[in-house]
């Protein structure tokens, strides 16, 4: 059994921070990419960041600059800093981990975090 589990939302004022940390556990033989997605009220889950298991790293355009995602292959954990929050960074944050479990590979979703930004 596999278990993908977020941690680290919570209320926000703009301009703030916050860390998102995602940790997978269970009969994993390869973890490839992790990454984070976000979905706000009414819109369609989107890519925020994602970095694979060599290090190369992709984001949203719209946080390129304010959010760093980064990985500890020891702990198959992934973390989103999140720097310079704005209101429409609102959402609920899930992370995605492309595992290899039991000779087979699959992607896994944590069950999300919400991150509010609000004055």
């Amino acid at each position: 059994q596999v278990q993908v589990v977020e941690s680290g939302g919570g209320l926000v004022h703009p301009g703030g921070s916050l860390r998102l940390s995602c940790a997978a556990s269970g009969d994993i033989s390869i973890v490839y990419a992790m990454g984070w997605y976000r979905q706000a009220p009414g819109k369609q889950r989107e890519l925020v960041a994602i970095i694979t298991s060599g290090g190369s790293t992709r984001y949203a355009d719209s946080v390129k600059g304010r959010f760093t995602i980064s990985r500890d292959n020891a702990k198959n954990t992934v973390y989103l800093q999140m720097n310079s929050l704005k209101p429409e960074d609102t959402a609920v944050y899930y992370c995605n981990a492309d595992l290899k479990v039991q000779r087979i590979r699959d992607e896994y979703w944590g069950q999300g975090t919400q991150v509010t930004v609000s004055s």
